[in-house]
């Protein structure tokens, strides 16, 4: 058997990871799909309970909007020589008092994701989908509201590109911010696909 890859052996010890396991009501499950030719890196925020059961990221209605969004077909979307899907926690944290997903645990990104980020060389092109993501990378470059971040994307062009999350819980928003699919999804499935080489 071939020797693993640097990145082959990072992902081995991202998936044996128990660093928060004490925090996580259904235990630890990470999940991250990259390979080293990736051109596409989308960060979202951390699996939900379908993704925690099947292994497999954005396996949810939130990964059907995302991948309409992109105007990409699932072949594309999980083919990990193309397309890297980080999220800023690996694995499902729990729900809140309210019933949605908690936030991704805080000491995932700080300990895997800059170790992985150095093993994707070519990377063109970073998706940041929700405010988890864009506090974590855009830091103090954020606008006030991500409403304001999403709406300012060419300021962080070439390496990232703001989005909201794709959730089913954003529906208003995206109502009441016509823009974002007026405008602002044209001008990224342009970007996706030149990178992808459609």
């Amino acid at each position: 058997m071939a020797p693993a890859t640097e990145l082959e052996a990072l992902l081995a010890r991202i998936n044996a990871c128990r660093l928060c396991e004490a925090h996580l009501p259904l235990g630890p499950r990470p999940v991250v799909r990259a390979a080293a030719s990736a051109k596409l890196l989308i960060i979202g925020q951390a699996p939900g309970t379908r993704v925690h059961e099947t292994g497999v990221p954005w396996n949810d209605r939130s990964g059907a909007r995302l991948r309409q969004w992109l105007d990409m077909e699932e072949a594309v979307f999980y083919d990990a020589r193309q397309v890297a899907l980080v999220p800023m926690g690996f694995c499902y944290p729990g729900r809140d008092a309210r019933g949605g997903d908690l936030p991704p645990r805080p000491e995932c990104a700080p300990a895997w994701h800059g170790a992985l980020l150095e093993q994707l060389p070519d990377v063109g092109l970073i998706v940041l989908a929700g405010a988890h993501a864009q506090r974590y990378y855009l830091q103090g470059r954020r606008e006030k509201t991500l409403t304001e971040t999403v709406r300012a994307w060419e300021r962080y062009q070439p390496k990232y590109w703001p989005i909201p999350h794709p959730s089913f819980r954003n529906t208003r928003w995206l109502q009441r911010n016509p823009w974002f699919e007026a405008e602002v999804l044209p001008a990224l499935r342009r970007r996706v696909w030149e990178l992808l080489g459609r």
